[in-house]
């Protein structure tokens, strides 16, 4: 794994434990000497672990449309920082350079992102490794709608086991090999 991409929140969340996720997530990540692949905000879980990636040696890429530049405070201390015309390319830019995926907690659109990703190695546009890293047990409840949705024929389990759910980093990572 040369680069991963982490969708994850603008926000931190109610609980400490989501911050401390996102700091095990960017040591682990500068250690293996893995670049990280984000949405380039300096704010929230994308600004800890974009943060702690940098204060440990490693590369940052970030990738920001226009639109949110200002609203997500753009990050400034960055490797690269892409802008983009919109949300599309900055996820499509984000897939090209990543040769892996997690997310952590997040919002809407931290889900769009991920099922979007799900739904490209479906369909054969990707066969990168897709995980979420379930701190605080964040993941528990999309992890028992997924096999829900097996159980009621949406998704071949084929399918659903391409989503790897770990709570902890490094294992999370050493699975992706």
């Amino acid at each position: 794994m040369k680069a991963i991409a982490v969708y994850c929140g603008s926000s931190l969340g109610n609980s400490e434990e989501y911050k401390r996720g996102a700091i095990k997530l960017g040591e682990e990540l500068a250690k293996r000497k893995i670049k990280l692949i984000y949405g380039g905000s300096s704010v929230g879980l994308m600004g800890v672990i974009a943060d702690t990636v940098l204060e440990n040696g490693g590369e940052v890429i970030g990738v920001i449309p226009t639109v949110l530049s200002d609203k997500e405070i753009a990050h400034q201390k960055l490797t690269q920082l892409y802008t983009v015309n919109s949300m599309h390319e900055r996820k499509a830019k984000m897939a090209d350079l990543a040769d892996g995926f997690i997310a952590m907690p997040g919002g809407a659109g931290t889900l769009e992102e991920l099922f979007e990703i799900i739904t490209w190695a479906q369909i054969g546009i990707h066969s990168k490794p897709i995980g979420l890293l379930n701190i605080h047990n964040y993941y528990a409840p999309l992890s028992t709608l997924l096999d829900h949705m097996v159980t009621e024929g949406f998704i071949k389990a084929h399918f659903r086991s391409l989503t790897i759910l770990e709570s902890d980093p490094g294992t999370l990572l050493n699975s992706f090999s």
